[in-house]
């Protein structure tokens, strides 16, 4: 079982995860508790999602987090990135995903006005400049790996396994685990009793 969150709650559970078949996955775009509050409204702060993360790991449950979306001019800094997964592999993450923002009419709306001086910027590199993939907008694909370069080198730093999902990258330097979601964390019911074969390759 992969349990995917933005909830810190999920650590009160810690007694039924913990020795189990199960993983958790737990968003964290930004170690920021105050731009996280404008971006993700209503979830619980990143620092106590860094509580959760240390008591499910001294716990013995596997922890992967997602570092998504990465946001141009909003958590896209490199040495903020690379913070952010110093702190997640000291805590004893075990894997990254990553991914950009993808536009939709209605969440750039909402985006724009929260942050209305960085509106016209979002609508010139998604809607002018971008992609169109199904209903929604993505950043040109250089940009996007020039985005996500951070989150991965550091990972790969750390000794961490990551991966990138949704962006087209399929590239070691981008994807290096068994799974992009982190369910490969999820220990077997036996030893042995599975095999798993690296990500895109």
């Amino acid at each position: 079982m992969l349990v995917i969150t933005k909830s810190d709650l999920v650590a009160r559970d810690v007694d039924l995860l913990a020795g189990k078949t199960a993983s958790v996955s737990i968003t964290i775009t930004t170690l920021d508790d105050y731009l996280a509050s404008r971006v993700e409204k209503g979830a619980p702060p990143p620092s106590r999602r860094i509580e959760a993360i240390a008591k499910l790991v001294e716990e013995g449950v596997p922890v992967s987090v997602r570092v998504d979306p990465v946001i141009p001019g909003l958590n896209d800094h490199p040495e903020d990135l690379r913070s952010l997964i110093r702190e997640l592999a000291y805590l004893g993450v075990s894997h990254i995903v990553t991914s950009t923002y993808k536009a939709r009419w209605d969440s750039l709306a909402r985006l724009a006005k929260e942050f209305p001086d960085k509106a016209e910027t979002w609508r010139e590199l998604y809607v002018r400049r971008g992609e169109r993939v199904g209903g929604y907008f993505y950043l040109a694909r250089n940009l996007r790996a020039k985005l996500l370069k951070p989150v991965v080198s550091a990972a790969k730093e750390y000794g961490l396994t990551y991966a990138t999902c949704r962006e087209g990258i399929k590239t070691r330097e981008y994807f290096n685990a068994p799974t992009c979601d982190g369910s490969h964390l999820i220990p077997p019911r036996r030893a042995g009793s599975s095999r798993r074969r690296w990500g895109p390759f």
